[in-house]
Order: structure tokens, then sequence, then C-alpha cells
């Protein structure tokens, strides 16, 4: 079992940026895949970006390549997203996720990950 837990949500401003934060416990491995997804109102769930609980290479989907960066802290047992220049499309409830293979297998497809936390909000106001 794999316990996430997201924090950092809120209202801001376009432009403006937000780091979120997931708080990932129980069983992980290095080799575990952790993502974080969004979900818009009357939209599909979306893989924003992936890196795995060990640390190294990071992917990203193209919508937020370039203005959120995902990083890892092994130390504390974290995995952040820092969110810039943030736009009115970007408002949605944001999940982190963990998958028990490489980032490299799973991508960005929601199904295949099995452990969600909660999501935590953000609205981007224009």
């Amino acid at each position: 079992q794999v316990q996430l837990v997201e924090s950092g949500g809120g209202s801001v401003q376009a432009g403006g940026s937000l780091r979120l934060s997931c708080a990932v416990s129980g069983y992980t491995s290095s080799r575990n895949c952790v993502g974080w997804f969004r979900q818009a109102p009357g939209k599909e769930r979306e893989g924003l970006a992936t890196i795995a609980s060990g640390g190294g290479r990071a992917y990203y989907a193209d919508s937020v390549k370039g203005r959120f960066t995902i990083s890892q802290d092994n130390a504390e047992n974290q995995v952040y997203l820092q969110m810039n220049t943030l736009m009115p499309e970007d408002t949605a409830i944001y999940y982190c996720a963990s998958a028990p293979r490489l980032c490299l297998r799973v991508g960005l497809r929601p199904s295949e990950y099995n452990f969600w936390g909660q999501g935590t909000q953000v609205t981007v106001s224009s």
C-alpha cells in the first residue's frame, strides 16, 4: 500500500505560480513512478509529469513543458510540482499518484497508476 497526500493548491491570478506537494508513505521502491495529474470539470484526467521515487529523469506533457517542474526529495518523502506562468485553463483538481513500474514504462497514462491522493484544487483567474 502506498499513501499519497497532496497539498499546496489554492487560487492565483493568471501569470502567477504555485507549488504543490505530495507526501508519499507506505511501501515504496525507488523504481516506483510518481506522477502528477489533473482533472478539470467535464474533462478526462490528464497526465502532467512523472519522476521515479528515487529520482532521475522527469517526463512532461507537452501542455506543461517549460512551465511546470516536477522534483522529489527522498529525505522528506515528498514529490513537488512547481507551476509557473499559470493560465485559467490550468484550473483543475490536481492529483499525485504512484505506479509500481518504471516511469519509462507507465508514461502519463492514468490507468497505469494504482494509488492516488485525494486531490487539491487549483483555480487560476484571469
